[in-house]
């Protein structure tokens, strides 16, 4: 019996942590998909994904020349279903999209107050 728990107490002090899960995620949105989205994301718990993202405006109607902004991405990606789910946090406000996941998605972003725009996202 002890020897079983010697042996268990090696292998759990042996044991190194599981490397954390991470995917690129790029994209477009917006109605001329003039705003550029790049991230990473990690695994939280199964399905579900998040991570900072950085947007970058390249449209051509710029007022004051480039246009940066971070946010927060969080997916919930039902791959074997081929369904994703998602929530992005861009200046406080929590903008929506869901749908089938397809060699990517492509879809409709939603936000609050503003009209629905389309979104393209590619996971790595």
């Amino acid at each position: 019996m002890r020897t079983v728990a010697r042996c268990a107490m090696v292998a759990i002090c042996l044991a190194q942590p599981v490397a954390a899960q991470t995917r690129a995620v790029t994209g477009q949105f917006g109605v001329l998909g003039e705003w550029d989205l790049t991230g990473a994301l990690t695994r939280q718990t199964g399905e579900h994904w998040a991570g900072p993202v950085r947007l970058k405006h390249v449209g051509y109607c710029t007022v004051d020349g480039l246009e940066e902004k971070s946010g927060e991405l969080q997916l919930r990606l039902a791959e074997l279903r081929g369904r994703i789910a998602g929530t992005m946090m861009i200046d406080g406000v929590a903008c929506t999209f869901s749908g089938r996941l397809k060699d990517g998605f492509d879809g409709t972003l939603r936000c609050p107050d503003r009209r629905d725009v389309p979104i393209t996202l590619t996971l790595d």
